[in-house]
């Protein structure tokens, strides 16, 4: 999850309607090992770690926050979604599942 905590709407919103709800949860629980790489505005970030998560922002090409990349054991790319609809929090998730699963890309 590429996101701008403290400073991007649409990755507060994903936050609060999907990442932090208990189906987001139970599902990465069992199926995902989850990363974070924060951009923040306000937020000071050790030198090291803004390094590392500008890296792999320009390694995975992310085009704006926020960008969820899901991979494989093997660090291939399942799926990408960019962006975020507030209110779509439930299809938001499915496709993500689905994505994982093989079924969707």
């Amino acid at each position: 999850d590429f996101t701008g905590s403290d400073w991007c709407g649409y990755c507060i919103k994903l936050d609060n309607e999907v990442l932090s709800k208990d189906a987001f949860k139970a599902w990465a629980e069992k199926d995902l090992i989850l990363v974070e790489l924060d951009f923040p505005r306000k937020k000071e970030q050790p030198a090291e770690l803004k390094a590392r998560n500008k890296a792999l922002r320009e390694k995975y090409e992310v085009p704006g926050y926020p960008t969820v990349i899901l991979l494989n054991g093997d660090g291939k790319i399942l799926h990408t979604e960019v962006g975020f609809e507030p209110g779509t929090g439930g299809a938001w998730l499915e496709k993500m599942e689905k994505a994982a699963s093989g079924a969707a890309g």
